[in-house]
């Protein structure tokens, strides 16, 4: 391996640790979704109850030693659910953003890259789709093809769907100016492949930025999905779900029921946020060292 191979990768190692030991909230966001995808990923190993078994003489238990978050109204432990939700919960998000970010550059890109009538086409549609609040249009789209997973995953991406394609096309017009293009196609390249293998990677700097805070928002809208009756049905263990439930508990005194699952909704959309604050500044050619 070359020396230059070498010092590649640990120069671009010591600039995104700058930026970390710089932007210190970015660093525990990743810390914490590190550590929440962790969770996730073996959460049926480590959870220290079923979380589905129902144990109706320990019903609406405050957090003790036993039942680290409490219990629910029917005994289930609170702690081994929120787990099972992130796995949930984070596995919709990333097919939904997957797919949004997939297509939506793709077909942005394309449009951009060749324009005429599509690009025409395609930005007006984006424009139309914007105008509308998208959480509305995902609502309408699981009430008309059901509440299975596979609609809650296509109405989530169905919402991201817009951001990707305008930012796509922004950066691809851009890009097509570059003298780098015009070599690719001097060199005998057809333009399906400058589009694919010169022009879109190099649009993954920007749309990362936009992949981690698209993440959040997906995140959060699966939640509003379930907590409106309109997302994962019950007794799935979902945290819009357990926060619509605790809410029916909350008069009672029951924080706990509301409190740890929207806590676990709450810190896990703000990371994904701030994760894309760090991703921009690492990205940012000023902040490089």
């Amino acid at each position: 391996m070359s020396t230059q191979a070498l010092i590649q990768p640990t120069t671009a190692l010591r600039h995104v640790t700058h930026v970390l030991k710089v932007n210190k909230l970015s660093a525990v966001a990743l810390a914490f979704l590190v550590a929440l995808l962790m969770l996730a990923a073996l959460a049926p190993f480590v959870v220290p109850h079923d979380p589905y078994a129902t144990h109706l003489d320990q019903a609406l238990q405050p957090p003790n030693s036993a039942h680290w978050f409490g219990t629910d109204r029917v005994g289930r432990d609170v702690f081994s659910r929120v787990l099972v939700a992130a796995r949930l919960d984070l596995s919709i998000a990333f097919s939904a953003v997957l797919i949004s970010f997939f297509g939506g550059t793709l077909i942005g890109g394309a449009a951009a890259y060749f324009g005429g009538r599509w690009d025409r086409i395609i930005g007006r549609a984006t424009d139309v789709l914007m105008i509308f609040p998208l959480f509305v249009i995902a609502m309408a789209f699981v009430a008309a093809f059901g509440n299975s997973l596979s609609s809650i995953v296509l109405a989530s991406a169905i919402v991201n769907v817009p951001y990707f394609l305008r930012l796509a096309r922004s950066e691809v017009k851009q890009l097509r100016l570059q003298n780098y293009v015009e070599a690719a196609r001097a060199g005998g390249n057809s333009e399906m492949r400058v589009l694919l293998e010169f022009m879109l990677p190099n649009t993954l700097p920007t749309m990362s930025v936009q992949l981690s805070t698209s993440l959040g928002w997906a995140i959060l809208n699966v939640a509003s999905l379930s907590f409106i009756g309109l997302g994962i049905r019950p007794p799935t263990a979902e945290w819009g779900i357990m926060v619509a439930e605790g809410a029916a508990n909350l008069l009672a005194g029951n924080w706990w029921l509301v409190v740890f699952p929207g806590a676990a909704l709450t810190l896990t959309v703000l990371s994904f946020n701030l994760l894309g604050d760090g991703v921009r500044d690492i990205l940012d050619v000023r902040t490089k060292k």
